[in-house]
């Protein structure tokens, strides 16, 4: 039954986003016409409308539209060039500043704003016009910048980790936020390490002078109030002051004031943020109680017991599945966002690479670092398109320098894959495993 269930799932779902549905539509509809094989039709759709606000019901779950309205704030709140200044007087004197500054700046911003193609519109506009004055190649500041900004997904507060501890049956979201330091670290540096390289080749020089201590003072002291979110929301998190959705709901609260602070928010533009923040939120909160339904469909159906069966006939070994799992997810991240794949294939692979020991937490980074791939790869490659975009450039002219971007972080990936310490280091030493 588990074969049939999935070749009517892969079917149904694949003609309906060929045809243009929306993915929370697709995947409901494909769930039903699977479920309809088994069971009556009224049953069917009661099932699947239970399933879908056992979905959306979860406290954990009401995190990610605060955390969606606080990365909304944050946007127009006048954080992206404080934090610009503040890598630069960190980073200014490497060889492609501007890059290496761009890339850090990402990291950052990504991670407070909790959106990777924020991050590349946000910051790739600021350090545009500087680059172009220091006479940089377009198509490699729009790789530099497009490769860079996924890192933030993987540095908390994440909303990608947050939808993992969901759907993987609670897996602790401190300890995931804890497990995405070092990973988005990794991720950061393999970049800088490309652009360094290539700017090198370039002859592009860091900022001329000496390194002023004054200036990185002063370049903290504006970007402090920004990354105080990242220590007061993630720091309350793991010391277990407050959960999650507490967090954000302080973590909004944060941003406004910041905003109002920094005179970039008024009345106009929070009641814009607000009706902007409930669509994204709404979309983002159907698609995970709309998934629940297929959740409920593979475990009924039996479909990951049938995978897990398939990979295992074909080696035992668990560098193989891992590999053979890495290769599933970066091509299936190359057409489908973040979210829904999340969704569709931690019920599958999890039961999988537990059963050889791996903790949910280390695969939860390796499924979103994989997935973060696809937002910078064609043909559907958000944040890439967004960094293209900013950049005045096209995909011809950036595919040679994302190749060696590329290579970085997939190295960066292999690294996350086989070594459990890069994950499990902070969380285990925090007592959260």
């Amino acid at each position: 039954m588990g074969g049939q269930a999935l070749a009517v799932i892969l079917i149904v779902l694949a003609a309906l986003l060929i045809l243009g549905v929306p993915i929370a539509f697709s995947i409901g509809l494909a769930s039903i016409v699977t479920i309809l094989a088994t069971v009556p039709l009224k049953v069917a759709v009661l099932t699947a409308a239970q399933r879908t606000f056992v979905g959306m019901s979860s406290f954990t779950l009401t995190a990610i539209p605060f955390f969606i309205l606080a990365g909304n704030l944050m946007n127009e709140g006048g954080i992206a060039k404080r934090l610009v200044d503040f890598v630069m007087a960190i980073l200014g004197k490497l060889p492609g500043a501007l890059l290496v500054t761009n890339i850090g700046a990402n990291a950052l911003f990504g991670a407070i704003s909790g959106s990777a193609s924020a991050a590349a519109a946000a910051v790739g506009s600021m350090v545009k016009q500087g680059e172009e004055e220091m006479g940089y190649d377009k198509a490699l500041s729009a790789a530099a910048n497009g490769a860079s900004a996924p890192a933030g997904l993987l540095i908390p507060p994440s909303n990608a980790l947050i939808t993992y501890s969901l759907v993987s049956g609670g897996t602790s979201i401190a300890a995931l936020f804890l497990a995405g330091y070092l990973p988005g670290f990794l991720w950061a540096l393999g970049c800088t390490i490309a652009a360094i390289i290539i700017a090198h080749k370039k002859g592009y020089t860091g900022v001329e002078g000496k390194f002023s201590w004054s200036n990185l003072g002063l370049a903290t002291l504006r970007a402090l109030p920004a990354l105080g979110l990242i220590f007061v929301v993630i720091g309350g998190i793991v010391a277990g002051v407050f959960t999650a959705t507490e967090g954000s709901a302080i973590s909004v609260i944060y941003a406004l004031i910041l905003g109002l602070i920094y005179k970039n928010l008024n009345f106009t533009k929070i009641i814009d943020i607000l009706i902007e923040s409930a669509k994204m939120s709404a979309i983002v909160v159907f698609l995970i109680g709309v998934s629940n339904i297929l959740s409920w469909v593979m475990a009924f159906t039996g479909i990951p017991q049938m995978i897990g069966n398939a990979l295992l006939s074909v080696t035992s070994s668990p560098i193989v599945l891992l590999l053979i799992m890495n290769i599933i997810l970066l091509i299936s991240g190359t057409f489908m966002d973040v979210t829904p794949a999340i969704l569709i294939f931690t019920p599958l692979f999890l039961p999988i690479v537990e059963s050889f020991g791996m903790s949910p937490v280390q695969f939860g980074i390796i499924i979103v670092y994989n997935l973060c791939i696809g937002n910078i790869t064609p043909p559907v490659g958000n944040t890439l398109f967004v960094a293209i975009k900013v950049g005045d450039t096209n995909l011809q002219k950036v595919m040679p320098y994302m190749l060696r971007f590329y290579a970085f972080i997939l190295i960066g990936l292999i690294l996350v894959t086989y070594i459990p310490a890069i994950s499990l280091h902070l969380p285990q030493s925090a007592g959260l495993l």
